[in-house]
């Protein structure tokens, strides 16, 4: 990870891009880039989203480098460790969609509440959620 905060770096301030990396144009950038993958996919079957051409292929693997670029940025500029949020974030997840609740089923944390959840995901989203109480 350390590299590639290095390259992308050394890529911004030899153009002197460095005064239009603010976080709220990072994160812009970003979710045009996440659009843009999007795209590669609408209209798409399931099947047909399973099995991109090589060329398909290829240009989805370009936009998900400038996601990576971007994100990369927006957490330097933010001071976050992308690796490391994401790690907590699972783990977060792992207590918002218990296994043995939500097993082969898709739907939100939220929906659960209704339907004979176990204390986990109340807990959950009164210890994180302060002054949003979801669960009752």
């Amino acid at each position: 990870m350390e590299g590639l905060r290095s390259a992308i770096g050394a890529f911004i301030r030899e153009r002197d891009w460095e005064q239009f990396h603010s976080p709220k144009n990072l994160a812009m950038a970003l979710s045009v880039e996440a659009a843009e993958i999007v795209e590669h996919f609408q209209w798409l079957t399931e099947e047909q989203s399973r099995n991109l051409s090589p060329e398909k292929l290829a240009e989805v693997r370009e936009e998900i480098g400038d996601v990576m670029i971007y994100l990369t940025e927006l957490a330097e500029k933010l001071g976050i460790d992308p690796v490391e949020a994401a790690k907590s974030k699972v783990a977060i997840n792992g207590q918002k969609y218990p296994a043995e609740l939500v097993k082969g089923k898709a739907s939100k944390y939220t929906e659960y509440r209704y339907s004979g959840l176990s204390g986990s995901i109340r807990s959950y989203t009164r210890a994180t959620r302060p002054g949003r109480q979801v669960c009752r």
